[in-house]
């Protein structure tokens, strides 16, 4: 069988977690996919016939809500342990308030004691952060108990090729073992990599299989080679390993890519957006309920600081300015002026440290980020979203949409009121290109690894950020 869904990873940089995953369908991996699902069941399950008396059907029905919320589970072998603390905290918050809106909206909740729930939302994150410890501990242990290790060969010694072959054996929790690599060029025409050797040109393919009693083969040959892919392919049908191909996709930079049916026709996505179907929904909603949230408790704040910006300096209370939104198309964007100036023409002058322009009200309001409030109203406007891609004045972006690339493709998403960027050292000026494409390479990691979990990370890192940063100005 051919598996198209075995693509190459790119060098970018990931938000969390790491190499080392274990194989799909093993049963490490299966433990992992089902250990925060059960432990979340379990311990509802032990309250209930301890605090309520017995399992009654309204917690049988809680009990698969629940599951169907957090199966498949997350990995979290690898990665510090404190990053499994804030991702286990978070995964939970993040289950346990969308039960608790839509129980108290619906008036569900009442049919659960108080003392229940409260146990429940601090017990599960304890034992399963206890788990999860627990698993890393015997997960060697477990490898090994599966079985003599599956061989591995890859054919074709590119930079695919290669990237696969060093995360299998980089890998620690998975039952691989990489033999080596097949290809018709000699040793000094390929790549200066002692680790793997060569083991024959492709014609002895089916030969050095048999030899080496391989279990998986990865194809890693460019998309021109056809003949020579389907050659290969013909002559594996002698034998009983497993195929998958590993396309030459590192000519681009993958976006949510994932391999789909169209109209009965395999296609891979190379570009998307993450916010399809019920991932766009859960954004949006949790857009509209924390914007309403925010500007009903600060409308003292609010008032206040629109009367302080009128009566502070001459010139209107909101600064609009035309910024890109989503698909590129042109948005207003609200702030508190914080200038003298309200610049939105073809050239935009980005606020410096010291700037004349900057009033001193202004200056508070630009290093506590308040002057971003109004920008709530844009989001209930259904034109920016909370957490995602800063949006840019429109001379700058025609002025960088030239310089970097895949400048643009950050307008898949709304832009957000913060951002990654934003939390990891990218507020305020970007007075040089490197810094821009700092900011560039980091939208796009956002996009690559979106999760409602990332968006709160986002939002407590920005909440701390306001308090400490000096790079707003």
């Amino acid at each position: 069988m051919i598996d198209i869904s075995s693509l190459a990873s790119n060098s970018s940089p990931r938000v969390a977690g790491a190499t080392g995953a274990t194989a799909r369908g093993s049963p490490l991996n299966l433990l992992e996919i089902s250990l925060t699902p059960v432990i979340g069941v379990a311990v509802l399950w032990v309250l209930a016939r301890v605090l309520d008396g017995g399992i009654h059907p309204e917690y049988f029905l809680l009990a698969v809500v629940v599951f169907a919320m957090t199966f498949p589970g997350p990995s979290r072998l690898t990665g510090t342990v404190r990053w499994l603390l804030l991702d286990v905290l978070l995964s939970w918050g993040t289950t346990f308030g969308l039960l608790l809106a839509a129980g108290w909206t619906t008036g569900y909740v009442r049919l659960f004691p108080d003392e229940l729930i409260a146990w429940w939302m601090g017990l599960v994150p304890a034992i399963d952060l206890a788990a999860w410890l627990g698993l890393r501990a015997t997960a060697p242990t477990l490898v090994r108990l599966q079985g003599r290790p599956a061989r591995a060969l890859v054919a074709g010694m590119n930079p695919q090729g290669l990237q696969l072959a060093h995360n299998l054996q980089d890998a620690r929790f998975h039952n691989f073992e990489l033999v080596g690599f097949v290809d018709d060029r000699s040793r000094e025409r390929l790549p200066d990599d002692a680790r793997f050797p060569l083991l024959g040109r492709f014609e002895s393919l089916g030969e050095v299989l048999r030899q080496q009693r391989i279990d998986h083969v990865y194809i890693s040959l460019p998309m021109a080679s056809q003949p020579r892919i389907l050659k290969i392919l013909d002559d594996l049908k002698d034998t009983t390993a497993s195929i998958y191909f590993v396309p030459d996709l590192f000519v681009t930079d993958l976006i949510q890519s994932k391999p789909t049916v169209l109209c009965g026709v395999p296609v891979i996505s190379v570009c998307d957006t993450p916010f399809q179907g019920l991932s766009g929904g859960l954004k949006r909603g949790s857009d509209v309920v924390l914007a309403s949230l925010i500007l009903v408790l600060l409308a003292p704040v609010l008032i206040a600081i629109a009367v302080a910006v009128k009566l502070s300096s001459p010139g209107p209370v909101i600064f609009k300015q035309r910024r890109y939104g989503q698909s590129g198309e042109q948005i207003v964007v609200y702030k508190f002026r914080s200038m003298t100036v309200a610049e939105d023409g073809a050239q935009v002058t980005q606020a410096r440290r010291n700037d004349q322009r900057i009033t001193p009200l202004g200056a508070v309001l630009r290093r506590t980020s308040l002057d971003e409030l109004p920008q709530f109203i844009n989001v209930l406007q259904g034109r920016m979203s909370i957490v995602g891609p800063r949006p840019h004045a429109v001379a700058h972006n025609e002025l960088y949409r030239k310089l970097i690339k895949g400048y643009m493709v950050r307008h898949k998403v709304k832009p957000g009121i913060t951002g990654w960027a934003q939390v990891n050292g990218y507020r305020g000026e970007t007075d040089t290109l490197e810094k821009m494409e700092g900011r560039i390479a980091l939208d796009l990691d956002y996009l690559r690894n979106w999760s409602l979990k990332l968006d709160l990370l986002i939002i407590l890192k920005t909440i701390r950020l306001v308090f400490k940063d000096q790079q707003a100005y």
